[in-house]
């Protein structure tokens, strides 16, 4: 099988590292990208086969970014399909550079500065409120990110909140584990693939012999409404229900062509491979006569319910 190329947001040593290296093995070439728009550029132009993208956490709710760049305003990434999905199980450490707190004590130390990523905070409020309270936050592009920051910093008492995982790779000292405010903390990350590339990667486990029929399937789709008339959503989202798709989230992000006016990303589900694929063109075919825009962005095993 031909070796993949995977796009994930960097730097390494990040959550999103992580990810790509559990979901895709250490037979793929795994490149950093510094944004989510680069990350899907590069499965857009084909020079990745696949780019792994944070979705949502369980703690913290949706990841804008993600969701805004699937809406796609302006068409930059029109091939671009979601294949699969994985979740990661995300622990947080706070993290020093060697030795500079040689006698640390939960609540004692005098940390100055702490960096991560914006995400983070909000994951680990207890801890920090308990124990960080008044110390500096600084919001930086990454965990890992974070981490390198804490690396280099000679002069100033700073941590940071990220992974064992960027611990080892930047040789960092890790003074608690697992401060996140909940033990079932987990990131779901979203597997894109460019919908017309004929490139012979393939994801792992994929075996077009492999009966799915078992396995429910995810879809996600896009539209937006007109505003002027009542119940317009409602009709929109009955016609889901009218072809056995289960809707399990909507979300919703501004327009952007005028104010108050909403895109709506809604998933759903579906038992099996080939009622799902018929119902997609049927749902598709119904959205187009109650929407002003509609997009299918693609189909995927839901791995939360995989046999």
């Amino acid at each position: 099988m031909e070796s993949s190329s995977v796009a994930f947001l960097g730097p390494v040593a990040s959550f999103s590292h992580q990810a790509a290296a559990e979901y895709f093995g250490s037979s793929a070439t795994l490149l950093p990208h510094v944004s989510f728009g680069d990350a899907f550029a590069s499965v857009q132009n084909g020079t990745t086969d696949y780019a792994i993208i944070p979705c949502e956490n369980s703690t913290n709710g949706s990841v804008v970014q993600t969701l805004d760049l699937l809406i796609d305003r302006e068409d930059r990434y029109t091939d671009v399909k979601v294949v699969a999905e994985y979740y990661l199980t995300v622990h947080h450490c706070l993290l020093a550079r060697k030795g500079a707190f040689p006698s640390y004590q939960r609540g004692e130390t005098q940390i100055a500065k702490l960096y991560t990523h914006l995400q983070a905070w909000g994951q680990c409020e207890i801890f920090l409120e308990k124990y960080c309270k008044g110390v500096e936050r600084q919001d930086v592009s990454s965990t890992s990110k974070a981490g390198e920051i804490v690396s280099k910093e000679t002069g100033e008492q700073s941590a940071a909140i990220a992974s064992r995982f960027a611990a080892e790779h930047h040789g960092l000292d890790v003074l608690e584990e697992n401060i996140e405010d909940k033990d079932d903390n987990t990131t779901r990350f979203l597997v894109l693939r460019n919908a017309k590339s004929d490139s012979g990667a393939r994801l792992p486990g994929e075996d077009s012999t492999t009966d799915a029929t078992t396995t429910t399937q995810r879809s996600l789709f896009t539209f937006m409404v007109p505003q002027e008339a009542p119940g317009t959503l409602a009709d929109a989202l009955l016609i889901f229900k009218k072809h056995g798709m289960n809707i399990t989230s909507i979300n919703t992000r501004p327009s952007q062509q005028k104010p108050w006016k909403y895109v709506f990303l809604v998933e759903c589900d579906m038992a099996s491979t080939d009622q799902s694929q018929r119902a997609v063109a049927d749902i598709l075919c119904g959205l187009r006569q109650v929407t002003e825009q509609c997009k299918y962005l693609g189909t995927w095993a839901n791995q939360l319910t995989k046999s």
